[in-house]
């Protein structure tokens, strides 16, 4: 059994369907990237599996336990933590309120105070910015601030919504480089990413996905050398 696995799952935004039978695994230890147009799809997918956009059918399974029926408040406690797209970091917050938000549910575990070395590690900068507001940051900072808070609550897998969106080139290259440690230090991760060279680069697996389906899978290698896939994501 895959750590999390997505079964069949349709979602709505009122009367319009969202999502059209999407199905896709991640297995312990894997990148796993969706990659696809704007309005595909791709961040439906990650809101149905944290409950913010609750699937109208189908089966989401995290490490073997059904969660499609759990709030969306309960599911971080089931493994899964999402740095969503546009980074919604608490802007009047600092850094270190912001991370510390992150690990809410975890503030009695002694090893938070572990989990926040090893976020300051992986992102020099947030510790020294520790304690500016996170609103007087840049868009990059802000993206290694939301990835450090999800990670503060030690997920079984994390799931990164568009990571690299509004930022400049050559922080784009260092977060993707901090995200590939992330996942050799051991987190299995979800990406969702306009960019398909960064996430191909950075994943095993990956899904393309158009209007709400899953259309096309295979290693990542295998995409990359797809003529579509090429054409329609790589610039080819």
């Amino acid at each position: 059994m895959a750590l999390l696995e997505v079964n069949d799952i349709h979602a709505h935004y009122g009367g319009i369907q969202a999502l059209s039978g999407v199905s896709l695994h991640v297995e312990e230890g894997e990148v796993v990237t969706l990659i696809g147009s704007n309005g595909a799809g791709k961040s439906t997918t990650l809101r149905a599996i944290t409950g913010l956009t609750p699937a109208s059918s189908g089966q989401i399974v995290i490490d073997g336990e059904d969660i499609t029926r759990v709030p969306a408040h309960e599911i971080v406690n089931r493994g899964i933590a999402l740095a969503p797209e546009g980074r919604h970091c608490f802007s009047r917050m600092t850094v270190r309120e912001n991370l510390d938000l992150g690990a809410h549910r975890r503030r009695r575990d002694p090893a938070v105070r572990e989990d926040l070395e090893r976020v300051f590690f992986l992102f020099p900068r947030l510790q020294e910015r520790e304690k500016q507001k996170a609103g007087t940051m840049s868009g990059g900072e802000q993206q290694m601030l939301a990835i450090g808070r999800a990670l503060m609550a030690r997920p079984k897998v994390l799931l990164l919504d568009e990571p690299s969106m509004g930022i400049a080139p050559i922080l784009v290259q260092r977060i993707y480089e901090t995200i590939g440690q992330i996942n050799r230090d051991g987190t299995t991760i979800l990406l969702v990413e306009q960019n398909a060279n960064y996430a191909l680069d950075v994943s095993r697996r990956g899904y393309v996905m158009e209007t709400g389906r899953i259309v096309l899978e295979g290693g990542s290698g295998q995409l990359r050398t797809d003529p579509e896939v090429q054409r329609a994501y790589l610039g080819a």
